[in-house]
């Protein structure tokens, strides 16, 4: 619990996406903890590398060719999907509600 009530600031190293999805999820749900603001940050950073990888990607392209002029996937895409994961995992971890709750159990109207 924070005793001081002073909300934690964004790590430096976030990018100014990084430090917005901080603050959004920071405030919305409360995280106060030290072991959540680590998983919190550790959230951050990754859809920090995500977004980093999808801009080279985006800039040289899905695939590249290797040293024999053979087309394969660009290295990052296996890093872009590893952060999603890591982004993934840590929401996850942080036990956050993602979903609206229903107001009765069972399958929502009209599905």
């Amino acid at each position: 619990m924070n005793l001081n009530n002073k909300p934690k600031k964004a790590p430096v190293n976030l990018s100014k996406e990084g430090k917005t999805l901080w603050n959004k999820l920071l405030n919305e749900y409360s995280i106060e903890d030290e072991a959540g603001l680590l998983i919190l940050q550790t959230c951050c950073e990754a859809h920090d590398r995500m977004k980093e990888c999808q801009t080279i990607i985006k800039t040289e392209g899905m695939q590249v060719a290797d040293r024999f002029g053979q087309m394969k996937a660009h290295p990052l895409t296996v890093t872009e999907r590893d952060s999603r994961s890591a982004m993934m995992q840590a929401l996850k971890s942080l036990n956050l509600d993602l979903e609206p709750l229903n107001d009765r159990a069972g399958r929502p109207a009209g599905r």
